[in-house]
């Protein structure tokens, strides 16, 4: 498979990435840029400090999942493992998102008519799967406005993303690490920090590890991932749910597993630890499956989620695709700490019980 079918990131794009977690040469040249961009964030956030640019304002209380690196942490299935506890509780609780890919960005109540093209691949993939409304926009506030004026029964808001979008107020923010921790500590472009690093927590944050270890020295609580199992494209489409079975008859043959996301090479050391006998295709973040990126006679093909939101099956008549699902468990003294500091900012509301699962 060619760079070119796979529209896989540029050399520049790998080698600056490695740089980041490296802190070599080039990390080092960039340090000025990085200076500069520190300097623009520090002249954002004093204009909201001293009141001279002010937050917008919502009735219900934002939750919001974000983290301070570039790239994907794990903020989606975060948001929909938050999403099935408050609706385990009673809560009813909707989502705003920048719908990051999208073609526009003015705002949009997503539903399940909406092509990823339209809505951003991960917006739908969250409406779709909870079927919590959902509104994408590039103004989070004006997207939450809209999106409380067509569901007055909501809550409470999750933001998936928007950790960086100030004008956006916040009750919680759940900030999201993996393996790569701070990478070398820098901001942009020097490093991959989207914002300075804190050396302790607010009060409304909350550290969550989506790694087998903490990764920074930053207190906070582990997730637990592994494959929930696979279903074919048509039935994933038709809302089934995947089995262990599925991907284990997957063994013994060679399969082609293609991944457009920030850290593919992670869905691909999953499905080995599986057994499975994969070929990678590690695609661009978002790839948008215009084009498909295998050959037409490929037997078998193994997607995320995220990738099969953007494939119909009629698309792919002589192609088996297995979608491959996630289970994503934050661990218990998570969800207990979410509810103390719902508790404390007085955001549960009343009667919500107070006893707590896995989510």
């Amino acid at each position: 498979m060619s760079e070119a079918q796979g529209q896989a990131p540029s050399r520049f794009a790998d080698r600056l990435q490695r740089a980041w977690y490296s802190d070599s040469l080039l990390a080092q040249v960039l340090r000025p840029l990085a200076a500069l961009y520190g300097g623009l964030l520090r002249l954002r956030s004093g204009l909201y400090r001293y009141g001279l640019v002010r937050s917008g304002q919502l009735r219900v209380p934002v939750l919001v999942v974000g983290n301070w690196i570039v790239g994907g942490a794990g903020k989606t299935p975060t948001t929909l493992a938050l999403l099935a506890h408050f609706k385990a509780r009673g809560v009813p609780v909707g989502v705003v998102s920048r719908g990051y890919g999208r073609s526009g960005d003015g705002i949009c109540l997503i539903t399940a008519e909406h092509r990823a093209a339209q809505v951003g691949d991960e917006p739908l993939l969250i409406h779709l799967r909870s079927g919590a409304p959902v509104a994408v926009g590039s103004d989070r506030v004006a997207a939450a406005q809209a999106l409380l004026a067509a569901n007055p029964q909501l809550r409470l808001l999750i933001s998936d993303d928007g950790l960086q979008h100030l004008r956006l107020p916040r009750a919680l923010s759940v900030l999201l690490f993996d393996e790569r921790g701070l990478g070398n500590g820098r901001l942009l472009p020097a490093g991959p920090l989207r914002q300075p690093p804190a050396l302790a927590l607010q009060p409304h944050e909350l550290v969550l590890y989506n790694a087998p270890a903490p990764s920074t020295p930053l207190p906070g609580f582990l997730a637990h991932r592994s494959l929930a199992g696979a279903i074919s494209l048509q039935a994933w489409w038709q809302g089934q749910a995947a089995d262990l079975t599925t991907l284990q008859s997957l063994q013994g043959r060679k399969v082609l597993a293609a991944a457009g996301m920030a850290q593919p090479q992670r869905f691909f050391t999953m499905l080995k630890a599986q057994g499975l006998d994969i070929e990678p295709l590690p695609l661009a973040d978002h790839f948008d499956f215009q084009e498909l990126p295998w050959p037409a006679d490929t037997p078998d093909v193994l997607l995320t989620e995220k990738d099969a939101v953007k494939l119909h099956p009629q698309r792919c008549p002589s192609t088996r695709i297995w979608v491959v699902t996630l289970d994503f468990r934050p661990e218990l003294a998570f969800w207990q700490a979410l509810e103390t500091q719902l508790q404390t900012l007085k955001l549960l509301p009343a009667g919500l019980p107070q006893d707590t699962n896995n989510g």
